[in-house]
């Protein structure tokens, strides 16, 4: 063999070993969302991207009493009857959880999830980040939500986030120019995921992108402004976003089971959307929000902050803003505000996650789905879910007066 040949086949040898990780990875996430495997891959997110150490469970898990209803026959939307259970099912539904005060009135499973599952959060995983930096603000780590990005991520000067405002990431009002469009394969959020698979640093992608409007007067939403929120996390509380969080919230509201984020390659965790945990636990964060921040008792996110996160404070933000924003619902700090009435707010993944609060009726409603449809049926299937919500939620409502 030629000396040539000897090189050529060492040097294809040494390329194979080092980019053929990324190219496996890249090619799971190719078939990540492919209808026959994708509620699978939901719980099994560990195989697909590089993930955290645990986020363990608490020492004091909660369980919450248990009383079961039955579901309403029918929902409302546009007008016209649907019945639940198909919807339920046509919309992919993985799991259901539904709590009334301090109780669980339903609780379901379907497309081989159970108690224990890990479902990936999508960007359900931003409300989480947004408790966080309000607590992170009432510890005094973050002077104000007036500060710019840089006044705490120097290295983003000469970026599009140079003088961006905390409040205006929060709001989806950064400016930043972003297609969160999921249809479109050249769209910048699946430019993400495939860095992400790659394990290009998140960092170096949010680095990339350029402002196009001005802040504060637009509503947008750019999923790398939660990933910028992430880094200031971490810089002000010197430790990775996964510790934080389970110090100042998994810890102390009794989740029953482990958590874990998707990373990049240099482990740092996907604050955007990469949490994965039970949807028990989920239901948790969403009764914490119900009582106002309050765990029993004990406040573990600042009782105004709650309150803002959930309250659009500008025309831009508000439901049905029109040429102001970019969705039909309003925005808080990383909350959706449905709208028609403001009385009710969500947490919403990807491919139809939730978190639902109704403060009014004391319920919350943690969904979590693996729909493949909705990449094509993006605001239908939003729609459908607040109208789901707030028919079985009136349903309570009624089965309780009775």
């Amino acid at each position: 063999m030629s000396k040539f040949l000897l090189f050529l086949l060492v040097a294809i040898s040494i390329s194979i070993a080092i980019y053929s990780p990324n190219l496996i990875r890249l090619y799971k996430l190719s078939n990540l969302y492919n209808e026959k495997t994708i509620a699978y891959n939901f719980i099994n997110m560990d195989k697909f991207f590089f993930t955290s150490e645990p986020i363990p469970a608490s020492d004091e898990p909660y369980f919450f009493e248990e009383s079961y209803i039955d579901l309403p026959d029918k929902y409302i939307l546009d007008g016209k009857e649907h019945n639940l259970i198909e919807g339920l099912e046509y919309f992919s539904t993985d799991g259901l959880i539904i709590l009334h005060k301090d109780k669980i009135i339903y609780e379901n499973y379907w497309n081989g999830n159970d108690r224990y599952s890990k479902h990936i959060s999508w960007s359900v995983a931003k409300s989480f980040l947004s408790a966080l930096i309000g607590i992170a603000i009432d510890e005094g780590l973050i002077d104000s939500i007036e500060d710019p990005a840089t006044k705490y991520l120097p290295d983003f000067k000469d970026t599009g986030y140079e003088g961006i405002k905390i409040k205006n990431i929060l709001q989806m009002s950064s400016g930043v120019g972003f297609n969160e469009d999921y249809a479109d394969p050249n769209s910048d959020i699946n430019k993400f995921g495939r860095a992400a698979a790659r394990g290009t640093p998140f960092r170096d992608f949010a680095k990339t992108l350029k402002n196009e409007k001005e802040q504060g007067t637009f509503n947008h939403y750019v999923s790398i402004d939660t990933q910028v929120l992430g880094m200031i996390l971490e810089t002000v509380s010197n430790m990775p976003l996964r510790e934080y969080l389970s110090k100042k919230i998994w810890s102390k509201i009794g989740m029953e089971s482990d958590a874990y984020y998707i990373t990049d390659k240099t482990g740092v965790d996907m604050a955007l959307g990469g949490l994965n945990a039970t949807l028990r636990d989920y239901s948790k964060f969403g009764y914490l929000y119900l009582n106002n921040g309050s765990w029993f008792g004990e406040q573990i996110v600042p009782k105004e902050w709650v309150k803002a996160s959930h309250t659009p404070d500008a025309d831009h933000l508000m439901p049905n803003a029109g040429e102001l924003s970019s969705s039909e619902w309003g925005y808080g700090y990383q909350w959706w505000v449905p709208g028609d009435p403001i009385t009710d707010f969500t947490a919403h993944g990807v491919y139809n996650q939730f978190i639902y609060v109704d403060p009014e009726s004391g319920i919350v409603i943690a969904k979590t789905s693996s729909n493949h449809r909705f990449r094509a049926e993006k605001e239908y299937s939003k729609a459908a879910h607040i109208a789901m919500f707030r028919s079985i939620t009136n349903h309570i409502q009624q089965s309780i007066s009775d």
